[in-house]
């Protein structure tokens, strides 16, 4: 329907006059609210106060109402702990977290600078059981694990941090945490934390071994399937997955293997797969290994890039070129859904992206290590929680289909806070019961609805 102007047009002069409302009952994070019911059907406080229990003494603040209040502060998109200054007056924040009154930013770091190993590893237990959870909750038939490593880079002398590699930071300190995420539920299930100047497969051997054990423990009779890159090529890795039952996809690091280089010059039986891709197999396999896996050899076509003067007034011109890669698996599927598959491993790359944005798993908040793998944890529990919420609100929209994308067609973090978190709120009492006035509507106002009654 078309407006006129004089329905869109308006002439203003007058300023409003400004009245500040008492800070007991105005909210900013007012959305947030909706965090509270999975927060209380979860048991958070209680489950992340034992982690804790060994420490707390007779301080005001105990650690496990300190990390609920980190895992907070990461949910509203607040990256330092400076930013908890801005937090400390909010009605709605003080009663999701459970607090009267919120704490200084010196007193989280404290907390932070003082906890031990034996607390981030309870931590790192109860945020892998949330995930494990789920799981067992959707007894799925098929479980695709993840593994990569991301930079975590910092200017400062954290502890535990080194120069490694840094693609784009080179040169800076850093942690190289591995990472294991599921692919049906796009959760992190858990991490390894290492310094910055490992080898990408450092600790990787144990570290799956770990993660299928606590799956499978879980989910007995699930197929579990793991995917990784070049880095975690060991034959010790391969005949540990294989001896599990676990079927992988994994890429073949050409730099380390010349003969390879000859045998794809050499091939010409390729089958095209699609219009880009093509495959061919592979007979070789490292002199010291013992027994076999497949090898698929899969090229793709590229354009080159092309230098000099073009004649653009009557075409332009297109040199096609091929990018090769070798893929070993146990997976006896036709070589295109093998592809499939292992290109699906896009989609931790995304997840990794989208908790450095709007996480802040690219933040080294203090200048300890253990101090620093609780503020990644932290991270990561906010990103858990914030798929939980979703996958308890509404129902998978996808099935086990090839490339083994999410079940539910999520929406990140960033999005549900800029939407739905991120409105004023006032807390009042008519009749004596507590009552949360929101200035949102439409499909805003829907989806809080939806979500709160979720839990």
């Amino acid at each position: 329907m078309k407006s006129s102007r004089a329905n869109i047009r308006r002439k203003v002069h007058a300023i409003p006059v400004l009245v500040f409302e008492s800070e007991s009952v105005m909210s900013r994070f007012a959305g947030l609210v909706v965090f509270q019911p999975l927060f209380q059907a979860l048991k958070l406080k209680e489950r992340f106060s034992r982690c804790f229990h060994h420490l707390d003494g007779v301080a005001s603040y105990s650690h496990g109402s300190l990390f609920m209040l980190l895992v907070v502060q990461v949910l509203l998109g607040f990256r330092r702990l400076r930013a908890l200054a801005w937090l400390r007056n909010d009605p709605v924040v003080r009663r999701v977290v459970g607090l009267a009154r919120l704490p200084d930013p010196a007193t989280m770091s404290r907390m932070l600078s003082g906890a031990d190993a034996r607390s981030v590893a309870a931590v790192r237990a109860v945020s892998r059981n949330l995930v494990l959870d789920r799981l067992e909750q959707e007894q799925l038939r098929v479980v695709t694990l993840d593994f990569d490593g991301t930079v975590q880079s910092t200017k400062g002398h954290a502890q535990g941090t080194a120069v490694g590699f840094n693609k784009k930071k080179r040169g800076h300190r850093s942690y190289y945490p591995l990472l294991c995420t599921i692919a049906q539920h796009a959760q992190v299930l858990d991490l390894h934390h290492r310094s910055g100047n490992v080898h990408d497969s450092n600790g990787a051997r144990s570290f799956i071994e770990a993660c299928h054990g606590e799956v499978r423990s879980r989910l007995p009779n699930a197929r579990i399937e793991a995917r990784f890159d070049s880095a975690f090529f060991q034959t010790a890795l391969l005949e540990d997955l294989a001896a599990r039952g676990v079927e992988f996809t994994g890429s073949v690091p050409f730099h380390r293997f010349v003969a390879l280089k000859k045998i794809v010059e050499d091939t010409s039986d390729w089958r095209s797969i699609n219009e880009t891709w093509s495959s061919a197999p592979c007979n070789w396999k490292p002199k010291k290994w013992k027994n076999g896996y497949r090898m698929l050899l899969f090229r793709k076509k590229s354009v080159k890039q092309r230098k000099g003067p073009m004649q653009l007034d009557l075409f332009e011109p297109r040199d096609f070129g091929f990018e090769y890669k070798v893929v070993v698996t146990n997976k006896m599927s036709v070589p295109s859904t093998i592809l499939r598959f292992h290109n699906g491993r896009g989609s931790q790359e995304k997840l990794i992206g989208e908790c450095k944005q709007h996480a802040a798993l690219d933040v080294i908040a203090t200048r300890t290590r253990n101090g620093n793998e609780l503020f990644t944890l932290a991270g990561f529990v906010a990103h858990n929680l914030a798929r939980e919420l979703q996958m308890r609100a509404e129902r998978p929209t996808r099935g086990t289909w090839p490339k083994r994308p999410a079940r539910w067609a999520f929406e990140s973090l960033g999005s549900i806070r800029q939407r739905l978190l991120l409105c004023a709120g006032r807390l009042v009492r008519p009749q004596g019961r507590l009552t949360l006035k929101m200035s949102v509507a439409g499909d805003a106002q829907a989806d809080i609805e939806r979500y709160a009654k979720a839990s």
